[in-house]
């Protein structure tokens, strides 16, 4: 039978987020319905909010819940399992069928469209694909974030980059994905970790979970001060100057500027002998970039992108929570925020603010 859901709904560019009654229909073939107990509220739902659409928008991307209802051919979650719903399907692997995005008739004969789920809401239908099976006795509210904020941050160094014990870190921007790529470097042991960002609170926060040094790039020039703490004695470029600069660099943010400083920041090449290092894009870019091709060239250096760290959430999932059960990421002191669902254009304001040092959930 249908189920009543409360669901945020987003019309228009520049108007209020509203919150529309409304049922969910029973599920079909390959869907789960979930009754939801918290939400992230990432960042990356304001560029949703900011660009130009032709239906209203669902959004969310990251939750915790419990399975009140599944199709007939999903196998992997029964009604009870507690779970977490994420963005990227959970077992891609050749010749699996593919997910389908979530939508919802609205009220008025609308349809309102997801980018693949939607959990800014107090219950959610999504596709099987997008939907994890974890323990019951896992923290029902923090773990929220683990399907987003988490995977992209940890997963970007251990997947993307393979982070190995030693190598150097930097990450620019140490909100709630950065952190969790700190997280991740120092399990990792990584060393150094720097952690940039133009908040000093962030910063003082970015130690706390394991960055061994931290760059106020409102002071000083990040680029020049990350060159500073990882030069080296014994080699030197094709040009003749000490190698310097981090193994691997992350922009956690996605700016213009950010993006145009993670590749310089990185480590020269070894004249010839051993390549230089790799800049990550992680965060959401919203615009192009220009690199220095001659610099990438000379110093055989890297510029790849991380999607969701790369992760595979069946398989990353029961580790980042094992993580989290050992002590290793404290999601507790990365929450920092709760809201209500009736507060969140309280909460996404907040965020366009930057009034959020880690990361805010919602709770149902």
């Amino acid at each position: 039978m249908p189920t009543p859901a409360r669901v945020v709904v987003m019309r228009q560019v520049t108007g209020p987020l509203e919150i529309i009654d409304l049922e969910l229909p029973d599920p079909g073939p390959f869907q789960v319905v979930i009754r939801q107990f918290a939400s992230g509220i990432c960042h990356s739902q304001l560029h949703q909010m900011h660009n130009p659409r032709e239906t209203p928008v669902l959004l969310g991307h990251e939750s915790t819940g419990s399975v009140l209802a599944v199709g007939s051919e999903v196998t992997h979650v029964a009604p009870g399992d507690t779970v977490l719903v994420t963005w990227v399907p959970r077992n891609v692997t050749e010749g699996c069928r593919l997910a389908e995005p979530a939508s919802l008739k609205l009220p008025n004969g609308e349809t309102a469209l997801s980018q693949n789920v939607f959990t800014w809401a107090d219950h959610t239908i999504a596709d099987e694909q997008y939907v994890v099976k974890v323990s019951a006795d896992i923290d029902k509210e923090v773990t929220s974030i683990v399907g987003c904020a988490v995977m992209t941050g940890a997963g970007a160094v251990e997947n993307t980059a393979a982070v190995k014990k030693g190598d150097s870190v930097a990450i620019y921007g140490v909100g709630g994905v950065g952190l969790s790529a700190v997280v991740a470097a120092k399990t990792l042991e990584a060393d150094p970790i720097i952690a940039v960002d133009l908040d000093e609170g962030k910063l003082a926060f970015a130690r706390q979970f394991g960055a061994t040094h931290t760059i106020n790039a409102s002071d000083e020039n990040p680029i020049r001060a990350i060159k500073n703490l990882t030069t080296s004695e014994t080699k030197a470029s094709i040009n003749n100057r000490p190698v310097s600069g981090a193994d691997f660099v992350f922009d956690c943010i996605g700016l213009k500027q950010t993006m145009e400083q993670i590749v310089p920041s990185a480590r020269t090449g070894f004249f010839g002998a051993e390549p230089g290092g790799t800049a990550v894009l992680v965060g959401v870019p919203q615009t192009t970039v220009e690199l220095n091709a001659a610099d990438i060239l000379h110093s055989e250096k890297k510029f790849i992108g991380s999607i969701g760290g790369s992760c595979s959430p069946d398989r990353d999932f029961p580790r980042y929570l094992e993580w989290f059960e050992r002590g290793l990421l404290d999601l507790n002191a990365l929450v920092t925020e709760r809201y209500a669902l009736d507060d969140i254009n309280e909460a996404t304001q907040a965020l366009e603010n930057g009034d959020i040092s880690g990361r805010s959930i919602m709770v149902f």
